[in-house]
Formats: C-alpha cells, structure tokens, sequence
C-alpha cells in the first residue's frame, strides 16, 4: 500500500507546483511538504465519502494553515470529490472551485473556511465540542449514529496566533479526546527561520494544556498511522508533531523561506520534476496509480457510510422521537422554523421598566426550551450577559449533555470555537461578551460572515449609559464597525418587546451571523402608535410614534435612544415629531423604497430626518441633510453614572429637542 501512497504523494507534489506556478500565486511549501500526510489521512486514516461530502459522520479535517490550499484541493481530486483538473487548472481564479485560501461552501470536501492563522485549529475545537454534544444526545448502546474525529493540519503560523492557544488551551480543559492536530513542524516562516521569533517548547506548551504530545516524522505512513492509533487511546485531545521539510521535492526552494509563498518559478518547478520522475515537458501530471488506489479505495468508504446508514435506519425505527429531534437539528442553520413560532412573546406591562440584556434572557430561556439544541455561552460573563440558561447544566469533560458552555475569558478562541460547533451541524449556537469587547472577536465574526453561517453574537454594556467603567468599556464606535462588515446583521432593541423579537429574527436567520445589542440599564416598555409592530419590526424598523400623516421631522432612533427621543419630542412640542424603532438599520436601508418613505412618513429627502444613537455618526450620515441632524456621540465617554456621563457629553432629550426645533 506505501507504494500507491507514494504515488499519490507525487501527484499531490506535481498538481500543486503547476497550479501555483499557472496562477503565478500561491503557497507551495506546505504541500510539498506535507503531500505524504494528504496521502496517508485521505488514503487510510480518515473515515469519509466523497460520494457524499455531506455525510453526518464523517471525520471532519481542517487545514488550518489555509494558505497551503493545494495541499487540499490536490486530495480532494484525486480521492473522487467534485474537484476536477479543470477546477485545479483555474486555481486562484475568479470563480474557481479553488479559491486562494479554502471557502466553506465554494468546494466539496472543505469544511470551513481558513487562511486566517489559527482560526482554523480554533474552529476544529468547536466541531470537535460538536460532536460530544451529538453523541451524547443521540448515541444509544446498540448503535451510535454520532463517532466520528476531527483532525486539523496546522503550522508555526497558527500556534504563534493567540487564538490558537485560546482555543487549545479550552480544548485540554474539556478533555476532546477525539480531535487530532497535526502540526507541520518544519521550523520556517515567511521571514526565514523561525529561530528568529519562535523558539518556545511547543510540546511542553500542548501538554501544560493538558494535551496528549506525540512526535513522528511526516515521510513515514506506518508511523503516523501508528501515532494516531495512539491518539484515539488517550481521552485527551492530541498534538501530533511531525517533522517536514518545506518545499520537499523542490530542490531550489526546500528548507527556506523561499518555499512558503510564492511559486517555485518555471526552472525550479521543472528541476523538481526531474528529481521526482516525472516528466519536466509536462504539466498537470497524475500518477495513474494514485487514481487506481482511490478508484478501489472508494469502495470501501461508501461501505462504511453503508454499513451506518443501515444501522441508522435501525435506530430510527427504535427510536422515532430521537429521529424526529435529529432531522430538525439538523435543518438548515440547525433550527426547525416550526419551533420558532411555537414560542409565546412575553407579557410585559406598560410601566415596567426591563434592561434589554435582561429581556434578553428571558427570550433566549424561552426558546432554549423550545429549540434543545440551541447551545452556547460567555466569556466568564453568563451574569452581567445574562446568557444563564435557567435549569439547563453547563457542558463539560463529565456532561457532555450540558449546553452551556463555559468559555473563560477567551473572546476571540470562544467566537472561533462557536463558529466551528455551528458549522459542524446539529446546533444553533451563541456566544456572548461586552459590546466593546467585540473588536477582541472581529475576526472570527467575520468568518462567520464570509461563511453565510448564523452563529449568534450577544453583545451587552452597550453604550456610555453602562456608566462607571469608564471609556474602556463605554463602546461609541463599535456598532458603526460591526454594520460595517457585510452579512453581519446588528439589532439593537429599544425595549424589553422588541428584545424578543431581535432573538427570533436573529434565529430565523440561515445565512449568516447575528449580532444582539442589549443594554445595561433599564428601559421603559414603548408605547407603539403602530398596531401591527410585531410584523413590521421584521423589516428592522416601525413607527414607535406616529406625530402626523405628514410629520415635521421624523426621529429615526436606536435602543435606548428610542425612549430618549419620545422625551425630546414632547419637549419639541408643538412640532410635529414622528419617532421610528430601528432595530435593524441595515434590514431597514434594505427595503423597499415605497415601505421605507411609508415608516418615514415622506419621500427621503422630502421628510427632515434626524438620528439618534449614543455612538459615532457613521453610517447615518447618508439619513439626514445636516451634520447636526445626526444626534451622535463622536468622542470617548467619561467614568461616572450613566445619565450624569450623559449629561457631562450634552446627549440628553433636552439636547436632541433643541436640535428638532432648530431645524424649523
């Protein structure tokens, strides 16, 4: 068998130098380096199908160091998924099943999108917590529809990145016996060696994780079978650190920086192809015993997804109500819409007065009950977030039935880690810190974008109103950042009804991530002139007040502005003030012009419009015809209580009345 596996190493080697080397872009170290563990993973280790990439219990594999993306799509073809020679020949092309770094959802085989260093590996975790949970569920004595591992590949890149050791580090604590990472250990970087930066333990680092810590060598099939053969023993997650050469084969480059991101260039791909065997005039070559081992090899991998369908359906006859609950876990997004609607609103009385985080809870407990495979958490914030899932245990190494996830303070690893449970399926998942706390998250919340997958993001404390923690924690910029990435959708309700309706829109959502804006303090319950706000609110706003037919100015306010503005427009009095609830301000920019100019109360630019929202101006700019229309915060706030920080910055409903009536 090491001989077919050789020939398949080869071709993984000739397939990425020419695709490289055709885009002129491109990473071919890490495949030359690595071609052997592609082999070896797809050609014997792991349990997959490419006749059905989608398979639910299949071994899940993440290339962490997404720039050596040859390495995947070079497997990928050759084990029979829907990645063609044609594909590999358009490699870094615009629309290519190729793209420069792996995306979810552009390719068979590619289970997450990586490139960005050690948010692959973060994202593996997830997948790998995922599976515990659905095992746990679901697995019964005489059969287990849910067993399978997750494996990763990373490099020096990655575990130099922070989130890397987030991640890891929650990863020993909750014991994933069940995710194996490969680390490239070939000691190059971009700028040279990396003696230069990195010179820590890494072995002794993993294993004060709480890793399991196994050492190979990458160019040995029977040792690294063995290596993971003794992973899959321990109940600890696994390092398996094999030593490489970068740009093996490749004898102008192998060993050096030079290898890493750049083609090997016309000569030295050629000088590599006479030093492996194969024929330097030619491009694009495949070992033809490489396809005849897959050819044969596929056989058995549809056996195995076989042999479990067969058992599934056994266990599905045993168990119809199992069944039922793994078919609406396993819907788009991981949410049944049935059970959505099943969920009663709140009754909240018209002097209550509820801080939307609070709300918030008590939304995201109702349809907890609702949806049991709603799962997640906070960075050791479940009070102040309120994400305390009421009766239900939190997840651990001894209850892997728990959904509540305890993340620590690990912003940026919890995010990743989110998003790799949601893009393993079965769940819909939420994590939750400080809103400002956010810019700690950005990056993974825009995977979860590029993605199109709805992890949900609970973000609290979410103005100067939070008050004596001061400008560090007094967020006046974020929201704007947040809209500003595409595909995020940011709601900020105005009270504790609309919080309700911020979770269910926000769990309705399949195609991409959400983010939740609650306050701090307490808020006043609306009175809502629009009798029908529970449906228009899904267009991201409604008419909170409707002032007349054709108002003087109409207040297009946010969360807790919202109350702010109704003050101001009693004070305005006797002007004619219309007061609009954008919850969503990007759901509303997105309708139609006519249901827009209907909430407005006038055609844009014919009705005056000004804006409030205890932040900077940004992004609202384009609403009103004046600078000083938008009421807006466009400095750093103060430490003190909130509504004398408030007063101390001049954003008071006495403020915002003066600037309506100065516009008449």
């Amino acid at each position: 068998m090491n001989k077919q596996l050789d020939a398949v190493a080869l071709s993984v080697r000739s397939l990425s130098m020419d695709a490289i080397q055709k885009a002129n872009s491109g990473h071919p170290g890490l495949p030359l380096g690595t071609a052997e563990l592609a082999a070896v993973l797809y050609g014997k280790i792991m349990r997959h199908n490419p006749a059905n990439p989608l398979w639910s219990d299949r071994d899940r594999f993440v290339l962490s160091a997404g720039h050596g993306s040859m390495f995947l799509y070079s497997i990928l073809h050759l084990s029979g998924y829907k990645v063609s020679l044609d594909d590999i020949k358009q490699f870094r092309q615009v629309g290519s099943r190729c793209p420069g770094h792996p995306e979810y959802g552009y390719t068979e085989g590619v289970e997450v999108t990586t490139g960005p260093l050690g948010q692959g590996v973060s994202h593996a975790v997830g997948m790998a917590i995922a599976e515990t949970m659905l095992a746990a569920n679901y697995n019964r004595p005489e059969f287990s529809p849910v067993d399978h591992y997750t494996y990763a590949l990373v490099g020096e890149g990655c575990l130099m990145e922070g989130v890397s050791s987030e991640a890891s580090s929650l990863a020993g604590h909750m014991k994933l016996g069940k995710l194996i990472v490969f680390y490239d250990e070939n000691r190059i970087c971009i700028d040279g060696s990396t003696d230069m930066t990195f010179t820590e333990d890494i072995g002794a680092r993993y294993a004060a994780y709480g890793w399991q810590v196994l050492s190979g060598d990458m160019y040995d099939y029977d040792g690294v079978v063995s290596l993971v053969a003794q992973a899959k023993k321990d109940t600890r997650p696994t390092l398996v650190m094999l030593k490489s050469v970068i740009g093996k084969g490749a004898a102008s480059v192998a060993g050096t920086a030079k290898a890493h991101g750049a083609p090997i260039g016309a000569e030295g791909v050629a000088e590599a192809k006479k030093a492996l065997g194969l024929d330097p005039s030619k491009d694009f070559q495949v070992v033809p015993e490489a396809y005849e081992y897959f050819d044969g090899y596929r056989k058995e991998l549809a056996a195995l997804e076989a042999d479990w369908n067969e058992g599934f359906a056994k266990w599905s006859a045993k168990y119809p109500e199992l069944r039922a609950s793994w078919d609406s876990a396993m819907s788009p997004g991981g949410i049944d819409p049935a059970a959505l609607t099943a969920v009663a609103h709140p009754a909240y009385g018209h002097d209550d007065k509820v801080a939307t985080r609070t709300a918030s809870q008590a939304a995201l407990n109702a349809f907890a009950q609702s949806l049991p495979n709603l799962v997640g958490g906070s960075a050791d914030l479940q009070g102040p977030n309120a994400v305390a899932l009421k009766g239900i245990p939190a997840y651990g190494p001894d209850k892997r039935d728990g959904r509540y996830l305890h993340f620590g303070v690990r912003e940026f690893g919890m995010a990743a880690v989110t998003n790799g449970i949601q893009v393993h399926g079965g769940f819909r998942a939420f994590c939750a810190t400080f809103l400002v706390f956010s810019d700690y998250l950005r990056p993974a919340l825009r995977l979860a974008a590029l993605m199109k997958i709805p992890s949900i993001y609970v973000l609290t404390h979410d103005s100067i109103f939070l008050g004596e923690d001061g400008p560090t924690h007094q967020p006046v910029e974020t929201i704007a950042s947040l809209r500003m990435i595409p595909n995020v959708a940011v709601f900020r309700p105005a009270d504790a009804e609309e919080a309700f309706y911020a979770w269910k829109q926000a769990l309705a959502r399949t195609d991409g991530p959400s983010c939740l804006v609650m306050s701090r303090q307490n808020l006043p319950i609306l009175p809502k002139d629009d009798p029908d706000w529970r449906h228009t609110v899904d267009c991201g706003a409604y008419v909170v007040r409707k002032g007349a037919d054709a108002p003087d100015v109409t207040v297009l306010a946010t969360g807790s502005e919202v109350s702010l503005a109704l003050k101001a427009a009693d004070l305005a009095a006797p002007l004619k003030v219309r007061v609009v609830s954008v919850m969503s301000k990007g759901l509303f920019e997105a309708q139609p012009q006519l249901l827009k100019e209907t909430i407005l109360g006038g055609k844009e630019g014919a009705v005056r419009v000004v804006t409030a929202e205890a932040g900077t101006r940004t992004g609202w700019e384009g609403w009103t015809k004046t600078r000083t229309d938008n009421f807006s915060i466009d400095r750093f706030g103060e430490s003190g209580p909130g509504d004398k920080v408030a007063a101390h910055l001049g954003f008071t409903a006495e403020s915002l009345a003066e600037i309506l009536k100065g516009g008449k």
